[in-house]
């Protein structure tokens, strides 16, 4: 994995792509973004923004408002590593996101996928 060209890598050019694998499931935008804000603590005006900018992954992450504290509760498998055992904190951080988006894509609740 080359972590150096993820960091690198603006927010918006994978955004829509977590919108894509959402709809395809029958889930919104809006349920993403909820996702986003809950885990990064951003609120709209601020992810449109940072989408609107380009703010690659490393920034996006280095400038969160707050990551939620459930965020430890985010167990399982993602891209084949399980994320609650991945060393480096930005990859961690970005594969949480990844995990939460395949969740809504599975088709979980909001509720379970927001650690409620």
């Amino acid at each position: 994995m080359n972590k150096h060209r993820i960091y690198t890598t603006s927010f918006a050019s994978v955004y829509p792509h977590y919108i894509a694998k959402a709809e395809k499931k029958g889930r919104t935008k809006e349920e993403v973004d909820h996702i986003i804000l809950w885990l990064t603590g951003y609120d709209q005006n601020s992810l449109d923004q940072i989408i609107s900018d380009k703010t690659d992954f490393e920034t996006f992450f280095a400038n969160v408002p707050k990551l939620n504290p459930n965020v430890s509760k985010i167990t399982g498998v993602i891209c084949g590593y399980r994320v609650e055992e991945i060393e480096d904190p930005l990859m961690q951080k970005i594969r949480y996101l990844d995990k939460l988006i395949d969740e809504l894509a599975r088709g979980k609740a909001m509720e379970k996928i927001l650690r409620s």
